[in-house]
């Protein structure tokens, strides 16, 4: 498997309850790098402009609005097939559905509110971490 890098989000509901390091060390504990990473706080438009590609979507509005409510983590995880890795080490977005040990089984609140975002394919994690980093903020 190559090494790849991937977008990763601790989202308003985990950095409110103080879960970064938890998460961190689960991304860690799986082989994944952290080579970039910085807290923020999304505008709506940004995090309008970030899921864009969810704007038809009936919960476009709410998600926008919740990633906008209160500081995120967003960093770059590398390693090998770390795309896949990194959605493994999630869980399923349904928190009821993730395997146990995942984040979302064990932080997540609800679906929309589970606590962590990752790319989904090679192009994705491209243009997401992209769009939060620039080439000379990327330290692997």
């Amino acid at each position: 498997m190559a090494t790849e890098r991937t977008l990763s989000i601790i989202k308003p509901d985990a950095t409110k309850r103080n879960l970064t390091g938890k998460i961190n060390a689960k991304f860690e504990d799986a082989g994944l790098r952290i080579v970039a990473q910085k807290r923020i706080q999304l505008t709506q438009d940004q995090a309008g402009k970030f899921y864009a590609v969810h704007a038809e979507r009936p919960f476009f509005g709410e998600l926008t609005e919740f990633m906008a409510s209160g500081p995120v983590v967003v960093q770059v995880l590398e390693g090998e097939g770390a795309i896949a890795k990194n959605r493994e080490v999630m869980g399923a977005t349904n928190p009821a559905d993730a395997a146990p040990g995942t984040i979302r089984a064990e932080f997540a609140e609800s679906v929309g509110e589970n606590s962590v975002h990752g790319s989904d394919a090679p192009d994705t994690a491209k243009e997401e971490i992209a769009f939060f980093f620039s080439g000379l903020e990327l330290v692997g």
